[in-house]
């Protein structure tokens, strides 16, 4: 029994000493380091020089948190999203595959598929800005060429005409008076129907497996089974026995090209 009083006693030692010495450590070091102070000051600013800087950060920064809208809104990842979530609840998989593997493949292709353009922008608007052989207003127009090129490609002339009817602007004589306000809605609408008219006939296929079991079960007495866990497998055999994956992103990216 003293052994093990002792014992106790000499790791409730241990224990202290060590606590005490880690007080003491923590103490120390919190009276070297020193908490930064940070000013924010408001007054008059009378040099124009700094005020046309923070205008261009604040640009910056807006043109960063805009950037998800511009991917989606000025490419084809409207297409490809909406396409690839129709796909998956044409097959009847509710969740497979995942939301974040569907908006990475998108992704991905919408880097593809928009590789000649950004190209296009490095090379006549990004390069000369950067070695200051052209200003940043000229750089902004250049990089915009090659987009609303992209989206006059893809857009219905009948979307167009639908915003420049509801803005009241009179009817442009070449591409280069539509405004890009007027443009990107146009454009945007014209991706989305596309890739209905898509989604539709990637349903085809599906609902006539679908009818099929749901026939077969009806005509068996099987009125309890529910279709679709007898339909899932074969949409899904049907699936890989003709490669779609294949076959949908092969003609999606031939669509744009």
């Amino acid at each position: 029994m003293r052994k093990f009083k002792t014992s106790n006693l000499i790791i409730k030692t241990i224990l202290g000493i060590l606590i005490l010495t880690f007080t003491m450590y923590t103490m120390a070091f919190a009276q070297e380091t020193s908490t930064p102070s940070i000013h924010i000051e408001l007054g008059e600013n009378n040099s124009p020089q700094k005020v046309s800087v923070l205008i261009q950060i604040l640009l910056v920064l807006t043109l960063l948190s805009l950037a998800p809208s511009i991917l989606i809104m000025m490419t084809s990842f409207t297409r490809l999203c909406v396409v690839f979530s129709l796909l998956r609840h044409a097959i009847g998989t509710q969740q497979m595959p995942p939301n974040q593997l569907l908006i990475g493949l998108s992704l991905f292709l919408t880097f593809f598929i928009m590789t000649p353009v950004f190209k296009d922008i490095n090379k006549n608007a990004l390069s000369p800005y950067l070695e200051n052989k052209i200003s940043q207003k000229e750089a902004l127009q250049r990089a915009a060429e090659p987009i609303r090129k992209f989206m006059f490609k893809h857009t219905r002339k009948s979307d167009l005409a639908l915003f420049l009817n509801i803005s009241k602007q009179r009817k442009p004589k070449n591409q280069s008076e539509v405004g890009t306000l007027t443009l990107i809605p146009a454009f945007v609408i014209s991706e989305l129907k596309t890739a209905f008219e898509i989604g539709f006939i990637l349903y085809i296929p599906f609902l006539m497996i679908d009818m099929l079991v749901a026939s077969v079960l009806l005509s068996m007495g099987m009125m309890m089974l529910p279709p679709f866990m007898i339909s899932l497998p074969f949409k899904l055999i049907l699936f890989v026995l003709v490669d779609g994956w294949h076959l949908i992103v092969g003609s999606l990216v031939r669509g744009f090209m």
